[in-house]
């Protein structure tokens, strides 16, 4: 029997990606979108999921579980971008970027691991960052959001492992997707003491989504998971020197690796 796969934020980028690799290799699979109508030519059935929204996370896992009969892997892939000051960030784009991308992924845990301890099986992937090993300068609410659906992940993993579940986070590097053009970006504000630097960063960050790597390779390194008998804690998906500088973070003194980074990004 095929295994039967939910994607959320499964209607473009990294997801859409994921999705159509994993329904090639012959899965069942579902991903979500908040307007899923508006979604033309998805090679994979969409379903209506906010996850912002507990009622309509809860709604749409028992609508594949009424479907299919089992829900055997969950990617946890719904997030979003926000960059700035974090002095000039609104907090209440400071608590969506956190609904989005901590509070959603752990509602939709809630939602699927019933139907997986009653199959005495699952594996849920939460797509992280490697922007969560770090506190990066003008990233910081996403390296925090991220970094905390990390260390979720780490503990629950545990609390789970018993029932037969696997869980595992996956941090990708830059990846070529339209993240920037859904990413909050707090205003460059004139006059404002971090106007020159903060600028240049946003075009700087801009510039290495764009340039950044193939999303199959995502998808490939997630397909890879899910054929492992025991997945690891934690994997990262990117170019050398993005992966490497969570190396470096472990290695080098604290002082040292923040001097490393205020030079990349010119502070």
């Amino acid at each position: 029997m095929s295994k039967v796969v939910l994607i959320t934020g499964g209607s473009s980028g990294i997801g859409k990606s994921i999705g159509e690799f994993l329904h090639n290799k012959g899965f069942v699979v579902y991903g979500t979108s908040r307007n899923p109508d508006r979604v033309v030519n998805s090679v994979f059935p969409l379903v209506a999921l906010d996850v912002r929204n507990a009622e309509s996370i809860h709604a749409a896992v028992a609508k594949i579980i009424a479907t299919s009969g089992r829900l055997d892997v969950v990617i946890n892939n719904a997030g979003v971008g926000i960059t700035g000051p974090l002095e000039e960030i609104p907090m209440e784009e400071i608590k969506n970027n956190f609904e989005t991308n901590l509070f959603g992924p752990i509602e939709v845990m809630k939602a699927v691991l019933p139907q997986m301890r009653e199959q005495k099986s699952g594996l849920i992937i939460n797509i992280t960052s490697i922007a969560a090993y770090m506190g990066l300068p003008y990233r910081s609410v996403y390296s925090a959001s991220k970094g905390a659906l990390e260390l979720i992940t780490e503990a629950l993993r545990m609390e789970v492992k018993s029932f037969g579940i696997d869980i595992t986070n996956v941090a990708p590097g830059d990846f070529a997707t339209n993240i920037a053009s859904g990413r909050y970006h707090a205003p460059v504000v004139s006059g404002s003491a971090y106007e020159k630097v903060y600028g240049d960063t946003l075009a700087t960050m801009n510039e290495h989504v764009d340039a950044g790597s193939n999303p199959n390779e995502m998808a490939e390194a997630v397909y890879k998971i899910m054929q492992a008998k025991s997945p690891k804690v934690h994997y990262k998906v990117g170019v050398f020197m993005q992966k490497f500088s969570i190396v470096l973070k472990r290695a080098l003194p604290d002082k040292m690796y923040e001097k490393m980074l205020m030079n990349h990004y010119k502070l």
